[in-house]
């Protein structure tokens, strides 16, 4: 089901609506003002060169009192804000953006890296030469001695796993523990 990207894509759409609030009421109510944090390279950003050099990765913009023609699509928005005192245009897909905040009531989102932008999966460690490699023996193979020292192994393995086991578990119940308030109390 992937309820994990669900989420993600159902909080895109809060940001998504919160822009299209302040279009609708021809700015931000009160004192909201909203930090948005976004991925500069993702695929869809438009953002002006000089901007994109100092900011390889990531940038956060404020939408606060100055900024102008905000546009909020389906899939992205578009901003005009002064960088330096030069006004500079930006299109911004929902999905690059990582992070969210309006601080003036304390609410913030922090979005997952899109898929996109993940580093590509690390390459495996080289298989070693057939001559490099040990032969493994065959179970077939396996004399009454080894297969007994072995099972020994297995064993004592798995008694450490099992106190291992009761540990972790002893602990988790420690954590798990519900404490009233009044056991703190003085009576």
């Amino acid at each position: 089901m992937n309820y994990e990207q669900m989420t993600q894509l159902a909080l895109r759409g809060v940001v998504r609506d919160a822009i299209r609030r302040v279009i609708r009421e021809d700015g931000l109510p009160g004192a909201h003002h909203f930090y948005i944090t976004f991925l500069t390279r993702y695929p869809g950003v438009e953002i002006d060169e000089s901007l994109a050099k100092k900011y390889p990765e990531e940038i956060t913009i404020v939408l606060e009192h100055q900024f102008w023609d905000l546009q909020a699509h389906a899939n992205e928005f578009e901003v005009t804000l002064k960088f330096g005192g030069i006004p500079k245009y930006l299109k911004v897909p929902y999905h690059a953006i990582s992070r969210f905040h309006d601080p003036s009531v304390g609410f913030a989102l922090q979005f997952d890296p899109p898929a996109e932008m993940e580093p590509a999966a690390p390459v495996l460690a080289q298989i070693p030469n057939q001559k490099d490699a040990k032969p493994k023996p065959s179970k077939k193979s396996t004399s009454k001695a080894a297969k007994a020292s072995d099972e020994k192994a297995s064993k004592k393995g798995a008694k450490k796993d099992k106190d291992k086991d009761k540990a972790d578990s002893k602990s988790e119940n420690d954590a798990d523990k519900v404490v009233s308030l009044d056991s703190f109390r003085k009576k």
